[in-house]
């Protein structure tokens, strides 16, 4: 199918992006340059992978301020990296990110593309967005928000990113043209501010010349993905507390939550029968509750309901957690979830008598 030249298309997109874009701490001053710091590009790119700019920022600067270099994060310790990304979620990236400046380090930046794609976490997009807006390639980096500004503006039918391979072809003389790294951030702006899923057409640099706009088709194009089923749970979220120590799980070396320290976790049931529980060896506890929440991951969803369980004598610990005083506890790299309930130690609950202490026989 026989296309409009890109450069002339998304000629507009140049000058709309110096009035309309956002102010970001890692963007350069001179988009028509190397930038200054190819490794704070790796880093908010990083940062980005499912998470909003917003949120984003203020990592981004604390984490720059500890790790200033990719020799300062390679030489930092594993527990002081996921500490600092703590609360960011998807803590893979932070171990890919230090991987990543190790190589670096080492080997220096990569030439080309390829090499790119070849450290540790850089996926196609990725890689392509570092390329063009670090080293000035002519890399065009497909992500969710520029195939629905392409799909739309090219009235592409079905799913977009099965035209990846003609996309990408498409769009490099436009990088040619008018700057790798404009032309690229000002794709990710537009879909970012203006093309949503609901469009903003009204304040569009491309509105005339969007297939989409122009046939009252934006709504269905592209079609919204189908997603798959949600598992949900209800957990206990537990702070075993015994002689001024808590009781939590030891870091694992693999899977999502790899690095981080965890409470345990216990499911909850409906067919208790609380009247048989045996409260040895653990004595009679004391427990305090806080209200839940609902924390929301891309396929699952808990229902957190958290307490504090205070025992008089602290039991050794299973294997795979540990006792950790309340000074150490505030240095632990935790996730979100649990970091919550850290905090939550530090305010006021409410007494709770109608819990299965039993449960702590069942700790995961």
């Amino acid at each position: 199918m026989d296309r409009p030249e890109s450069p002339k298309l998304l000629a507009p997109l140049a000058p709309w992006f110096e009035r309309a874009k956002r102010p970001m701490p890692w963007r350069a001053e001179d988009l028509s340059a190397r930038h200054p710091d190819p490794y704070a590009v790796l880093v908010s790119e990083l940062m980005l992978q499912q998470t909003q700019v917003a949120t984003v920022i203020p990592y981004f600067e604390r984490w720059m301020a500890r790790f200033p270099t990719p020799h300062a994060l390679a030489q930092a310790e594993e527990q002081a990296v996921h500490k600092a990304w703590e609360g960011l979620g998807y803590y893979r990236r932070c171990r890919f990110l230090k991987a990543a400046a190790t190589e670096i380090t080492t080997k220096g930046w990569p030439t080309d593309l390829e090499g790119l794609q070849a450290l540790p976490g850089l996926g196609p997009y990725t890689a392509a967005a570092l390329g063009a807006i670090a080293f000035q390639w002519p890399t065009p980096a497909l992500d969710g928000n520029a195939f629905r500004v392409l799909a739309r503006l090219l009235l592409i039918e079905g799913d977009p990113k099965r035209e990846a391979v003609n996309l990408r072809a498409w769009l490099a003389p436009a990088l040619e043209a008018h700057g790798p790294s404009r032309m690229t951030q000002a794709i990710m702006e537009l879909g970012a501010t203006v093309c949503l899923p609901t469009p903003k057409c009204e304040t569009c640099p491309l509105a005339a010349s969007c297939s989409a706009h122009v046939k009252g088709r934006t709504a269905d194009i592209p079609p919204v993905a189908k997603r798959g089923a949600v598992k949900e749970e209800d957990l206990w979220l537990l702070a075993v507390e015994s002689e001024d120590a808590y009781l939590v799980h030891e870091p694992t070396h693999s899977g999502l939550l790899a690095g981080l320290w965890r409470w345990p976790v216990i499911k909850m049931q409906t067919n208790l029968d609380l009247a048989a529980e045996t409260r040895e060896p653990y004595s009679t506890p004391q427990v305090v509750s806080w209200k839940g929440w609902t924390q929301v991951y891309s396929h699952r969803k808990e229902r957190i309901s958290p307490i504090r369980v205070s025992l008089e004598k602290r039991f050794p610990a299973p294997k795979g957690m540990a006792w950790v005083s309340d000074l150490e506890l505030n240095g632990l790299p935790l996730g979100r979830r649990d970091a919550k309930l850290r905090d939550l130690l530090k305010t006021e609950g409410q007494a709770a008598t109608d819990l299965p202490f039993d449960l702590l026989r069942n700790l995961r």
